[in-house]
């Protein structure tokens, strides 16, 4: 519990002490019962009472605490001290409970905070292990990591595998397995090994670091729906002030109350009329949604960002890395003359190179046998090239001799957007290998949830237009353009958003920085550059884009409960002052009816923390035999 709440703990169980003492003493006919009920109310309504003061004085505005003092000093002047009473303990009860739903909405942000390490055990030149505060490590150095311990920094894994828990970070439950020369991210759980690891970042520049300046940012920054309410609650209390005074005036010399029923019914208006359910219809629940996005690894700059994504109605995708896994993968293995040699000779030539194509080729032919005893040399223009058995074997790009008989197939896989790889024996073509950089698992369930939101879809991208093609196709999205220059990228973005309002670009290189920046809402993958992360609005930590899909349903979530929580704190208040006006309504029923809508809106708003269902099944694996995309026309 944190100070905030027990100081209106307190205050709340002191001032129901004093009600319920002064009520007996009333009951036991005690002479000055009213001192009672004046504690209670001074227990109670001190907190409020000096904060609306504290802000009348130094920002010249009004707020609702300050109606609620001027109704239960009213009630008192009138002799009803019960009541002024009973009206400061359930306002003081309210605000306990808004102070609890507040700091619950925050609760998951705050634990992430208190995940963040402050002790590593840092490696010296001469192997000694040493325990220095995190803020002390720098880049290069080298630090041990326990089984069972938090990784302090962001770094490289240096000796042997392991398995990190990063949910801290992504919001996924599963340990990753991680390899020699992966990257681990500080406030992550090493569950698997002991192992040493190379610091990449300074504590302050860690990816942890990053999402909690983020997270802060986001609690302090008020959506627009917030922010428009706080500026007419000055306005609102200034018109219910001179709305009371009137009233009371009215039905004393125009109906013909008696003055004590006036002021009495004055001071219910005093109560019912407060914007106080209003004031919070907005506040609560962005902050419970902001926590719920931070647990799945979506990161809101500010409510305003997670308030307009609701309204989107177009989104463009950069292509390699966003849609596609930013990986080529074998699709097509084609070989041409029947010899056992060849696919061992693929892959003992591909394992000199460290060519991203290489390592595709090498994870596709993994339980292949490999010569062990060539010289293997590179070729400009051609590839690799080596003699073995008396044969010369060339592999690459450029491996094959013009007008092959075998050029339409060749021309097919190009045409489809396809790096086409080639293996020939004293210049005889013998294989082909086609390999296309895949689109990510999800990808196509993400765009069709787009496109049935009625979300125009796109992609942008600077590949060719077959490799565009190839993606658009296999994603389903609706419209692609591909040979992008940033520029161009950028130029696209405010077409777009002159023409829809609200749209929003998904990136993550330095090229996509600009198109983020003109968007309405950017949307920057994690794992991208630290330029996109800047100037994005959302970012998705694990590059995951069916967290986005979940994000905008959160964003119309949260939309239906602030307009749920307006329309109903506007009825409640119509209702109450007809119900004052009918003499029907007692202030204790008053109060109980105007703070309990309060209540019912703050926990209606702390329904946002609970998890939406998946769109996509975090969990479900799709390698490259399964994928419909993968077309071998021949396996070894």
């Amino acid at each position: 519990m944190s100070k905030e709440e027990k100081q209106a703990f307190l205050s709340t169980v002191f001032c129901l002490i004093l009600l319920i003492s002064g009520k007996v003493a009333e009951l036991m006919n005690f002479p000055y019962y009213p001192i009672l009920f004046v504690g209670a109310i001074i227990s109670g309504g001190w907190k409020q009472t000096s904060e609306g003061l504290l802000e009348l004085w130094q920002e010249r505005t009004l707020n609702v605490d300050l109606l609620m003092a001027l109704a239960a000093i009213g009630a008192c002047l009138i002799g009803n001290w019960f009541e002024g009473a009973m009206l400061t303990f359930i306002f003081c009860l309210s605000g306990a409970l808004e102070e609890y739903a507040t700091n619950k909405s925050t609760k998951e942000i705050t634990a992430l905070m208190n995940l963040s390490p402050t002790k590593a055990v840092r490696i010296s030149e001469s192997g000694e292990q040493i325990e220095v505060d995190v803020s002390e490590l720098q880049v290069d150095d080298l630090v041990f990591v326990a089984k069972g311990s938090a990784v302090p920094i962001d770094g490289i894994l240096l000796d042997h595998s392991t398995s990190i828990d990063e949910a801290a970070i992504s919001g996924e439950s599963v340990p990753v397995e991680k390899e020699p020369n992966d990257d681990v991210f500080g406030g992550t759980i090493n569950t698997g090994n002991a192992f040493k690891m190379q610091v990449t970042k300074t504590s302050d520049q860690t990816l942890f670091a990053q999402i909690i300046k983020l997270v802060e940012h986001a609690q302090s920054e008020q959506s627009e729906t917030a922010s428009f309410i706080e500026k007419i609650e000055n306005v609102y209390v200034k018109v219910v002030l001179v709305a009371v005074p009137l009233m009371i005036l009215l039905t004393h010399f125009v109906i013909g109350w008696s003055f004590e029923e006036s002021f009495y019914r004055g001071m219910v208006l005093l109560v019912v009329a407060s914007p106080c359910a209003l004031v919070a219809s907005a506040t609560p629940a962005t902050l419970s949604a902001i926590s719920n996005g931070a647990k799945k690894g979506v990161l809101f700059k500010s409510g305003k960002e997670l308030e307009r994504l609701a309204d989107l109605k177009a989104i463009a995708f950069d292509k390699t890395g966003t849609l596609t896994r930013g990986k080529p993968r074998v699709t097509d293995y084609k070989q041409l003359v029947d010899d056992p040699m060849i696919p061992k000779m693929l892959v003992s030539m591909e394992a000199y190179s460290t060519h991203p194509l290489a390592l595709a080729i090498l994870q596709f032919f993994h339980e292949e046998e490999r010569f062990t005893d060539l010289r293997v040399e590179e070729k400009a223009g051609t590839g690799l090239e080596t003699v073995y058995g008396g044969h010369t074997w060339k592999l690459g790009k450029h491996a094959y001799q013009e007008g092959d008989a075998k050029e339409t197939m060749i021309d097919h896989l190009r045409a489809n957007g396809k790096t086409v790889i080639f293996l020939s024996k004293d210049d005889l073509l013998v294989a082909i290998v086609g390999l296309i950089d895949l689109p990510k698992t999800g990808t196509e369930d993400v765009i069709r949830y787009f496109k049935e939101q009625n979300i125009h879809t796109t992609m942008l991208t600077g590949d060719n237009e077959g490799s565009a093609a190839f993606v658009a196709e296999a994603t389903g999205i609706d419209d692609f353009h591909a040979n992008c220059l940033p520029a161009e990228k950028t130029e696209f973005i405010q077409q777009q958003k002159d023409q829809y309002g609200v749209n929003a670009m998904v990136g993550d290189g330095i090229n996509d920085a600009p198109a983020l920046a003109t968007a309405a809402i950017g949307v920057a993958m994690g794992q991208g550059t630290d330029v996109a992360m800047d100037v994005s609005d959302i970012v998705l930590i694990k590059n995951d884009l069916e967290k986005l899909a979940y994000s905008h349903r959160l964003a119309k979530k949260l939309k239906r409960v602030v307009k749920q929580n307006i329309a109903f704190s506007l009825s409640v208040i119509a209702l109450l002052i007809i119900s004052n006006f009918t003499q029907f309504l007692s202030l204790p029923l008053g109060v109980i009816g105007h703070e309990g809508s309060t209540i019912l809106v703050i926990f209606n708003g702390l329904r946002l923390l609970l998890p939406l269902k998946e769109v996509v099944s975090s969990d479900r694996a799709q390698n490259c035999g399964d994928c419909p995309l993968y077309q071998s026309s021949q396996q070894h």
